[in-house]
């Protein structure tokens, strides 16, 4: 027979456990992150006093969204799409903005729009549907612009 030395098992040092917990919240995190390409175009469109956000492009995005029309989008007001987690305004005649409606204070989704703000639900923070930025915090980031393209009539999301 051979004798092998016996040595005990040690546990994880807490170092080792608080690594392993934070990896396994990043993996997570970053799932939660993931693209969602589900173009159904589902919407959630605001009354009269609904504002929005983002950036006209100049020509049509090859692969893009279709989203609106440009006559859906009124002047001085918007139209929030739930599903593509964007809102489009018109601030003023031909010009149409898009901003993400993630909210930048706890990445809350925004549906709320009313005159030129659309408000978080989760801790209130409000932005302008004009330029995106930050009208009450806690909130200290501007919304996210994304990049939409007129062509014609029509608005698309690049």
């Amino acid at each position: 027979m051979t004798s092998e030395s016996v040595q005990p098992m040690s546990n994880p040092s807490r170092r080792t456990v608080v690594a392993a917990v934070g990896a396994a919240g990043l993996a997570v995190a970053l799932t939660a992150c993931g693209s969602d390409d589900d173009a159904s175009g589902s919407s959630t469109e605001q009354g009269a006093g609904a504002g929005a956000t983002t950036e006209a492009g100049g020509s049509s995005g090859a692969g893009g969204a279709a989203l609106a029309k440009t006559s859906d989008i009124p002047e001085g007001s918007g139209k929030v799409f739930s599903d593509e987690k964007v809102v489009v305004s018109q601030p003023t005649a031909g010009e149409y903005k898009a901003f993400s409606t993630i909210c930048t204070h706890r990445k809350c989704p925004m549906t709320d729009l009313a005159g030129d703000t659309i408000t978080c639900a989760c801790h209130n923070s409000q932005f302008s549907v004009l330029d995106g930025s930050v009208k009450k915090g806690p909130a200290t980031e501007p919304l996210e612009a994304k990049q939409i393209s007129v062509s014609g009539d029509s608005i698309t999301l690049a």
